[in-house]
């Protein structure tokens, strides 16, 4: 099935996926690249050198600047963004844009700030309102600003603090090739 694009959005590329959805008021540049199943809402900013993958959920009032790469699986939750100027001046444009990766599975909570060059890890978790300055490892909870190492989630997204203990169950985990598993 074809890209559903709103009448009201602004979408000036061809490179958008099958069964993606563009909601109103969101503006797409001509050399951007979006995935096939994926969910841009209302009020949206995606300039060019930006790369989106499958099923990515990119939620309401989120900018993605040149430099960008969301892999598959991706959650972008509400009032993100991201950065790609590390000393932004008016009318002084960079010779290279700063590249960010997030990586397959990741999930970025509401009005978080991703401040450019840094790669957030597979399955990783970065809850709301958080400002990431470095890199964040696969499979790690971080929040706050700066946003700090708070725990483990599973790939099924269970929350386990720093000790891989769940706090809701108590259960011990460990982290073996790749993946936890429940002791």
């Amino acid at each position: 099935m074809a890209s559903k694009i709103h009448p009201l959005s602004d979408v000036q590329s061809d490179n958008i996926g099958d069964d993606t959805y563009v909601w109103q008021f969101s503006v797409i540049l001509p050399k951007a690249k979006i995935g096939s199943n994926c969910n841009v809402n209302a009020n949206c900013f995606i300039e060019n050198d930006v790369t989106i993958g499958n099923n990515v959920t990119i939620k309401s009032g989120v900018q993605i600047w040149d430099g960008v790469i969301l892999e598959d699986n991706v959650f972008i939750g509400p009032n993100v963004t991201f950065t790609n100027d590390l000393i932004p001046r008016s009318k002084i444009y960079q010779d290279e844009v700063i590249r960010t990766l997030v990586c397959k599975n990741a999930s970025i909570g509401a009005n978080s700030t991703i401040v450019a060059g840094h790669s957030i890890g597979e399955y990783a978790f970065i809850g709301a309102g958080s400002v990431i300055t470095k890199d964040i490892p696969p499979f790690t909870v971080w929040y706050g600003n700066p946003a700090s190492h708070k725990g483990f989630i599973t790939k099924d997204g269970i929350i386990l603090d720093l000790n891989l203990i769940d706090n809701k169950t108590g259960d011990q985990y460990s982290f073996y090739e790749n993946e936890f598993r429940n002791d």
